[in-house]
């Protein structure tokens, strides 16, 4: 596979979060920042910029160009601990847990990656949450790892399609959407709305008597 054509790991996590959002920043190029995505951007690059260090058995490496050439993703990894030459990827987030899995699926992704390059299995890996401060151990099962291939699959098809998803308007996750304007979801909503009546309507005009 061309390197070109490699999804990157943060398609995963915005994919699973929002088709459209994934679609809006990475087929579409478009990006606006506000407080939640300046305090995760702030987080990445503290996590990143750290020079590698050494604790007894544990090699602390930041900021790690992986890639599968295997299933096609590559990407940067917050923290890469390499125990006993074993690599073990640690993802930073800001806030908390979430309701969905976006976030397991790119440390998946990662731990895919690490595979290839290490040639080595990798049973579980770690989110660090900001609000929290502590690590989430996250287990590396066939569901999530099936998961993370399969929304793998969903990415490429929508990229191949080139057609940008239709907006689904959810006020807990749009209303704090940095793409917030750009995508518009309440108009999408409202395009359904006039569609769905629409529909009523002629299916009303054509019934019979």
């Amino acid at each position: 596979m061309n390197p070109s054509d490699d999804i990157p790991l943060s398609a995963l996590q915005h994919w699973l979060f929002c088709p459209r959002q994934y679609a809006l920043i990475h087929v579409e190029r478009l990006w606006a920042e506000n407080r939640f995505t300046a305090d995760g951007r702030v987080l990445h690059e503290r996590a990143d910029s750290g020079r590698p260090e050494t604790r007894p058995g544990i090699r602390t490496l930041r900021g790690v160009k992986i890639g599968s050439e295997r299933h096609g993703l590559s990407g940067i990894a917050d923290v890469v601990e390499l125990r006993g030459g074993h690599p073990f990827p640690v993802e930073y987030k800001r806030g908390q847990p979430k309701s969905h899995r976006a976030d397991e699926v790119q440390l998946c992704a990662q731990a895919l990656c690490l595979e290839e390059m290490f040639a080595c299995d990798i049973p579980e890996g770690a989110l660090f949450y900001s609000k929290r401060r502590r690590r989430e151990t996250v287990q590396m099962d066939s569901e999530l790892r099936a998961l993370t291939l399969d929304t793998a699959r969903a990415v490429r098809a929508c990229r191949a399609s080139g057609e940008l998803p239709q907006p689904v308007y959810d006020p807990a996750r749009c209303d704090r959407c940095s793409l917030h304007d750009a995508c518009r979801p309440r108009l999408g909503r409202r395009r359904s709305g006039v569609a769905a009546w629409l529909d009523r309507t002629i299916a009303a005009e054509g019934a019979p008597e």
